[in-house]
């Protein structure tokens, strides 16, 4: 039996592999060993681990790392103890293979720590571009990483401009769209109900982070968003930033800014928000989710600043700066006949529903050799 480690460390990435854990649950020829960090343990931001536990799913560790305070200097200490935990955690439970997902530190700490183990790293999402120092992990945990999947042809021609060997890249698609494909997402009624929002009017759902190389300029940001969304006063769902620096700044600016009909969440579960994009107007922020899996609902987004820069995007997209009169004109522009109209059968360009499946096919038939291991540059 092939033991898989997992490492999730936030609400996002959780939805990249909830779906392929299922699936490895089910297959005798595999094992996981789930190991839960950073903003799931974080009571400021929801203990999204209970939702973990409410899955199901076997937590096989939890790994405490975050230090107080949000900053650039918080967030690299962090990462260093994580760094210690960890190997120790490798140690114990010695994995075939370390599965990550995304652009987070956490994954490239494992990652890291993983290659120097000696132990196979395969990472879900690679080859992605986006604007801040994820962008940067993603492509770091690249020369680390001995198996690639990357969700479009743009971004697997791009592991391979970056000298991976062709055998090593896999085109499987976005693992996080394909419950929406089996209609995991909670039911329009429960949304309404649970979160007190009016069927008849239109929702905005807002999900803006701090953008790490900005973090000193956070709090000014949000306050453009919400001064766009205050003018407008049309009912809002706000999720609470991810821990990164400047998640205090933009706290603060939520918190100056709650009005009736600004709704707060610090968390959600997975179906929930899924549900939560089915009935939405439009997204507002700079999440990924607005660019991966919006599409999939047809929901237009509007992408502020540059977290999300160079990323691959459908046509639901409208980038725009951090200027509350910009901001507030792309959402009318979202909002727009015409603009739902345009966006109505789009195609979402990250996957068509199946690549958990094919991911976990890689991972239980890829021979684990010295030819895995041994990684070469192509130039």
């Amino acid at each position: 039996m092939r033991r898989i480690a997992v490492i999730t460390g936030s609400r996002g990435e959780y939805g990249y592999i909830r779906p392929i854990i299922k699936l490895i649950e089910n297959d005798p020829d595999l094992d996981y060993e789930l190991i839960v960090t950073n903003m799931h343990l974080l009571p400021d931001f929801g203990s999204s681990y209970r939702e973990i536990e409410k899955d199901n799913l076997r937590i096989s560790q939890k790994i405490p790392m975050t230090l107080a305070g949000y900053t650039n200097v918080t967030m690299a200490k962090s990462l260093a103890v994580f760094m210690l935990s960890i190997t120790d955690t490798f140690e114990r439970i010695k994995p075939d293979f370390i599965l990550l997902a995304g652009d987070r530190g956490e994954q490239l700490i494992s990652a890291i720590v993983g290659a120097h183990m000696n132990i196979p790293v395969a990472h879900i999402q690679a080859g992605e571009l986006s604007g801040n120092v994820d962008g940067m992990s993603r492509h770091a945990i690249t020369k680390f990483a001995h198996i690639h999947f990357a969700s479009n042809v743009d971004a697997s021609e791009r592991l391979l401009k970056m000298g991976e060997e062709k055998f090593r890249v896999k085109l499987v698609g976005a693992p996080q769209l394909d419950e929406f494909r089996q209609g995991f997402f909670t039911s329009p009624e429960e949304i309404y109900y649970k979160f007190h929002l009016t069927p008849e009017e239109p929702l905005i759902l807002l999900v803006q982070h701090p953008v790490t190389e900005e973090s000193w300029n956070s709090g000014m940001q949000m306050e453009e968003t919400l001064k766009a969304i205050s003018r407008l006063k049309m009912q809002t769902l706000l999720v609470y930033p991810n821990n990164d620096a400047g998640s205090v700044m933009i706290q603060k600016s939520i918190e100056k800014h709650r009005k009736q009909f600004i709704h707060v969440e610090r968390n959600l579960k997975r179906e929930d928000y899924a549900g939560l994009m089915n009935v939405a107007n439009i997204i507002v922020g700079n999440s990924s989710s607005a660019l991966l899996e919006a599409p999939s609902f047809e929901l237009p987004a509007v992408n502020i600043g540059r977290r999300q820069i160079g990323r691959l995007q459908g046509i639901n997209v409208i980038n725009v700066e951090h200027d509350s009169e910009k901001i507030e004109a792309a959402i009318l522009k979202g909002l727009s006949k015409e603009f739902k109209q345009a966006v109505k059968g789009m195609e979402n360009p990250y996957g068509d529903g199946d690549a958990s499946q094919k991911i976990v096919d890689i991972l239980k038939n890829v021979e684990i050799d010295q030819h895995l291991l041994n990684k070469t540059l192509t130039y």
